[in-house]
């Protein structure tokens, strides 16, 4: 009676798994691209490979439109921007938000330093 029991729940499980493979296999549309706002948490999506998604790469973010976000308030615009652009595409991501008080979600991004003065963060 119990493997009859561990059989059924075996047949059950593996039932469902390739019911959610051939869900994920059916599915052509990517995930929408999330923008990052100043008031929004970061979320990643998932990378569409040919037809199946990768659970361990993450795509990078648009890079130009983050950056734009991140520098909004900063003085010196321009540079910010390229530096900002510079750890994006290192990186893979961009803190939210506009303040030093994020960067630690990011951290590649926050503990990146300048290579001509290893006391000056890179990354604005």
């Amino acid at each position: 009676m119990m493997k009859q029991h561990q059989q059924l729940l075996l047949l059950s499980l593996m039932f469902l798994v390739a019911v959610a493979a051939a869900a994920v296999a059916a599915d052509p549309q990517p995930l929408p691209q999330q923008v990052q706002h100043q008031q929004q948490q970061p979320q990643m999506r998932m990378r569409m490979s040919s037809r199946a998604r990768s659970l361990l790469q993450a795509p990078k973010p648009d890079c130009p439109s983050s950056c734009s976000v991140r520098c909004g308030n900063n003085w010196n615009n321009e540079m910010c921007n390229k530096m900002c652009n510079v750890c994006c595409n290192k990186c893979g991501c961009v803190p939210p938000g506009t303040g030093q008080e994020t960067r630690h979600l990011c951290p590649c991004y926050d503990t990146m330093v300048n290579p001509h003065n290893p006391h000056k963060l890179k990354c604005p």
